[in-house]
């Protein structure tokens, strides 16, 4: 008896999902991705964006592909975020309440909004006046006030989530107030990701002060479940790895049968990367965490505008370099892509379009193998 493994096309281009006639599983509707994604600051919450639009929601699960623009491949999204940030509004609400930092999770949380319109506008709402108000935005005081009502975060998140009617899940890296400190290349230290993102020297390795901190349960969960993990794009030492250096999570991320793909920075970034290939970007992380993680990595194959590069020069910023040879060496699989979103002359930020539908096709491909590769073993 043979096993058929199959893809269900979307006119875009993109496969929708896997439908598999495997001995022993029933026909049934098309298997969709589960992701989980880790970042922080701007990356994350600009991947959620596009990421969002291929979230079947329960009243579209009905829809045939010719019924959608973009095919419903994920079935559950996922978003990791780090916890660490001490700036801002966000740090004042943490030094005055002990809270965890509320501004990222407040730009996934509308980014994941399922209308962007007037709710949204309310959760980044920012005062420009008022005694104790003045820099504040509205949903980091609606959080604050949450969790006060709550006593928990992350459960004052999950009520946001409700009422935004979110495409996917938001979890904080850890449900405990922490510190991202930071030894710097001099032999130095820093505490405070503002001091370490502004440090004079480069960042030898960071840590979390307490460094026992444990993940929510709930995303060790959604590891293990995931066929997709993705990681990046976002400030390297202030941004990505605070969420790996968090007890659990990257133990359960080498562990997941989820395909795992780095999204490179576009950009070095001074203070954190400068000078740093996609390979030693991978490197770094490899090294706080204790062992290898990723799969693949998507780097950027798009020239830049001059201006835009000569802005960065300033900063002695520059592209991130692909060298094929190192990622080889660290059994990471490259794909490259056209990943520099158009228009922009101020900033670098990633066509998340663009970005997204790789991810998808990744997972497509990664899910369809496993599921070839375990029909085989039935047979």
């Amino acid at each position: 008896m043979s096993s058929q493994c199959s893809f269900v096309d979307h006119p875009n281009g993109l496969p929708i999902a896997l439908e598999c006639d495997e001995p022993g599983h029933s026909s049934g509707p098309p298997r969709r991705l589960r992701v989980v994604s880790f970042g922080g600051g701007t990356g994350l919450s600009a991947l959620l964006t596009r990421l969002k639009r291929y979230v079947c929601a329960p009243f579209e699960r009905e829809l045939t592909a010719d019924q959608r623009s973009v095919p419903a491949i994920i079935e559950r999204l996922t978003a990791v975020v780090a916890v660490t940030d001490n700036g801002g509004s966000s740090g004042r609400l943490r030094s005055d309440f002990q809270i965890l930092p509320p501004g990222d999770i407040r730009n996934c949380l509308v980014a994941l909004a399922e209308d962007e319109a007037l709710l949204s506008q309310m959760f980044q709402y920012r005062f420009s006046a008022g005694a104790g108000l003045d820099g504040h935005s509205f949903g980091n005081l609606f959080l604050t006030v949450l969790t006060a009502l709550t006593q928990d975060f992350a459960e004052a998140v999950k009520l946001s989530s409700a009422m935004l009617a979110t495409r996917g899940r938001i979890l904080p890296a850890t449900n405990r107030v922490v510190e991202l400190g930071a030894e710097l290349a001099d032999g130095t230290f820093v505490v405070g990701e503002t001091s370490i993102a502004t440090s004079s020297a480069p960042i030898r390795r960071a840590f979390l002060i307490p460094e026992n901190v444990t993940a929510l349960p709930e995303t060790l969960d959604a590891i293990a479940e995931a066929d997709l993990i993705t990681v990046g794009p976002g400030s390297l030492y202030t941004s990505l790895i605070p969420n790996l250096l968090v007890k659990g999570i990257p133990e359960a991320i080498a562990a997941s049968k989820a395909v795992k793909v780095c999204v490179c920075n576009l950009m070095t970034q001074p203070n954190e990367s400068l000078g740093l290939t996609a390979a030693g970007h991978i490197k770094a992380i490899y090294e706080h965490v204790g062992g290898p993680l990723f799969d693949c990595v998507l780097i950027n194959r798009s020239p830049f505008p001059p201006e835009l590069l000569a802005k960065y020069a300033g900063t002695l910023a520059a592209p991130v370099e692909c060298n094929a040879e190192e990622l080889t060496e660290l059994g990471v699989r490259l794909v490259e892509g056209d990943y520099v979103a158009d228009g922009e002359v101020d900033v670098a930020r990633h066509n998340t379009d663009a970005v997204a539908r790789d991810l998808l096709a990744i997972a497509a491909e990664h899910l369809g193998a496993e599921a070839a590769a375990s029909a085989s073993a039935i047979l």
